[in-house]
């Protein structure tokens, strides 16, 4: 309705408010009213999908139809919806099958272009910018990426139900073992606590790209083998968050597509403290439990913590292969330690024994962030530029492109652009 009545110019600021609001609403209605400090599948979790992709179609929406071409980024213009959808377009992107329960978050035009039969004819753009077509002619088969996932889905459940029992993250504030463990075996339980409690996120989002997957959707094209990909809204790469050596290698691997959400609806618009804006968007957007946000401006400190050291000392370590490999497994120690600390509270949820857990350990990380932060300058850049891409602490520039690529080659929402205008803009888009 909001779409309707509002003109390109504001419909996405209406609608972001609204539904964020909305969302909040049942948020708190599940918080407070039916089942505190309860993880169960009830309305709130379709609706924070249902959420992103309504504000992430009125943006587009605003992008394509107001803002002018060179004003957009290459993924904002290679995104952008040029015409309204219909009621039916629209009701059945917010609300199909495949993605109602769990996500992941897709962009409407691929959404649309899995619809219309069009996404297994994407074109290979080569390194030159011709089109390759050798591979376009046979409709690939997603048998074998759905058996895939769905085998770490079990493994992922079994360990769920067996081990992460025994390693209760609530351990870690426990009175007997606070006052009778050593700071090592502390901080290694804390690890393998927090470790032993991301299986549950490796079912439910793998099962949620499986899923998509076995209904034909996701499918980005062809490696240069000739084999296919089925990642195009893949929300989470285990191995390299198991053995991420940043905060923000973390990050970049984590939810991905709500990542890619974050960035395009908040982090590029903001006009002032992009990084603070989209940690507090994200807070807002996973709910109202307080431990939630101790988390998220947690996550600030470390952000740019970790974003000051990298800048700072990082090209000192890099020159030589073995200095290179110590260095990388101390920043892989720092790094799951820094997101052991970081997350305690959003398994917790509640204020008290969230304090109790920084209290035991001194806020130790807290003060070590801003020690960094007043030693370490953090530099300047323009949003926007190279330079900027290359620090920025959440979406690392091989994502950004990644994610350009996982792009259809084709207009689904304007008869003027047509198949090649299309592949090329993707192809500038990727150098730029």
């Amino acid at each position: 309705f909001l779409i309707e009545i509002f003109s390109p110019h504001c419909l996405s600021r209406y609608c972001f408010v609204f539904a964020l609001g909305y969302l909040t609403v049942c948020q708190i209605t599940r918080v407070y009213i039916f089942d505190y400090g309860q993880y169960s599948a009830d309305f709130s979790g379709p609706m924070m999908i249902i959420t992103q992709k309504i504000t992430s179609l009125a943006f587009e929406i605003h992008d394509g139809m107001f803002r002018k071409n060179e004003d957009l980024t290459p993924s904002q213009r290679c995104l952008a919806v040029r015409r309204m959808p219909s009621l039916l377009e629209y009701l059945s992107y917010n609300c199909n099958f495949m993605g109602i329960l769990a996500g992941p978050l897709c962009s409407y035009k691929d959404y649309i272009t899995f619809i219309e039969g069009r996404s297994y004819q994407l074109q290979q753009s080569e390194a030159n910018g011709k089109e390759d077509t050798k591979y376009e002619q046979t409709d690939p088969s997603p048998n074998i990426a759905v058996a895939q996932k769905l085998l770490i889905c079990g493994l992922s459940l079994l360990f769920h139900m067996t081990i992460t029992k025994t390693l209760p993250v609530e351990y870690n504030i426990d009175d007997n073992f606070r006052a009778t463990a050593s700071w090592p075996v502390r901080f290694f339980y804390l690890y393998v606590s927090l470790m032993a409690a991301r299986p549950k996120y490796y079912f439910a989002w793998t099962l949620a790209d499986a899923i998509n997957n076995a209904a034909g959707f996701g499918f980005r094209g062809y490696d240069k083998n000739g084999v296919t990909r089925w990642d195009l809204i893949s929300n989470l790469r285990i191995q390299q968050i198991e053995f991420s050596t940043s905060f923000k290698m973390f990050l970049d691997n984590w939810n991905i597509q709500t990542a890619l959400w974050l960035k395009r609806v908040c982090y590029e618009r903001a006009t002032f403290s992009p990084t603070i804006q989209t940690f507090i968007l994200s807070a807002i957007w996973h709910g109202v439990y307080p431990g939630y946000y101790l988390t998220f401006l947690t996550g600030v400190l470390m952000t740019l913590a970790a974003r000051a050291i990298r800048n700072n000392i990082r090209h000192y370590f890099v020159e030589s292969p073995a200095v290179k490999l110590c260095y990388d497994i101390v920043t892989w120690m720092a790094t799951q330690a820094a997101i052991s600390y970081t997350v305690v509270p959003f398994v917790l949820l509640s204020v008290k024994p969230s304090f109790t857990f920084y209290s035991s350990c001194y806020f130790c990380l807290h003060i070590a962030s801003i020690l960094v932060l007043l030693v370490f300058p953090l530099k300047r850049t323009q949003k926007g530029s190279k330079k900027h891409e290359s620090v920025q602490p959440v979406w690392s520039r091989k994502l950004e492109e990644e994610s350009l690529l996982q792009k259809n080659n084709y207009s689904t929402t304007n008869n003027s652009f047509s198949q090649k205008q299309e592949i090329t803009c993707r192809y500038q888009a990727l150098k730029q």
